[in-house]
């Protein structure tokens, strides 16, 4: 048997999800689209897994030290450099 899943109107979908977990993170989300977030994170866990990734990343580049990045070598910070821009870029 075919089971629709019916999404009501305040659910909040992966790509919503994708697009305000910064506010997210930053604590800049107003308390209903954080209780959103969170019901959604709840239910979804490919959603929990990227926002688990998002803090480890953000917790581990906090720790950086000059020392690190220059450790990368010439060619791997021009590499990392290029990707950034053509990020910003579009």
């Amino acid at each position: 048997m075919l089971r629709r899943w019916r999404r009501r109107r305040d659910d909040l979908v992966c790509i919503e999800l994708v697009e305000v977990v910064t506010d997210y993170l930053e604590g800049t989300m107003s308390a209903r689209d954080r209780a959103r977030f969170d019901a959604h994170l709840a239910a979804c866990h490919g959603c929990t897994r990227y926002v688990a990734q998002l803090r480890t990343t953000i917790e581990l580049t906090g720790q950086l030290q000059v020392d690190d990045v220059d450790a990368l070598g010439a060619d791997a910070r021009a590499e990392l450099l290029e990707v950034f821009r053509a990020s910003r870029a579009t």
